[in-house]
């Protein structure tokens, strides 16, 4: 882990938040402890609860650890699993040459 937090823009701060509050959601709905779930993730307590506050400095690998143990290593697949901006970039590539050259004119 890097020895300073990585300075964030507001609104990615807020969702690290948010993410470790749904973390934090998860864990209680399942009636676990920070003590139980950190041993099932193979981690310090401390770590889970920097986790759970969304603070940059941790890993993805032990976000992904950690949903892994609350059951909801499926969702890690749905990051950036809709692509829109890339999508309309690589078919703006993909039309021909013509058909832009019209649309600019």
């Amino acid at each position: 882990m890097p020895s300073a937090a990585p300075r964030l823009f507001p609104n990615e701060e807020k969702l690290l938040a948010d993410f470790g509050r749904r973390l934090r959601l998860a864990r209680l709905r399942r009636k676990l402890t920070t003590r139980v779930v950190a041993q099932r993730a193979n981690m310090a307590r401390s770590t889970l609860q920097n986790a759970e506050l969304g603070d940059p400095a941790v890993g993805l690998g032990t976000y992904i650890r950690l949903m892994s143990v609350l059951g909801l290593e499926g969702d890690v697949a749905k990051l950036a699993a809709d692509d829109i901006v890339g999508r309309k970039l690589q078919d703006a590539e993909l039309e021909p040459n013509e058909a832009r050259d019209e649309r600019r004119a």
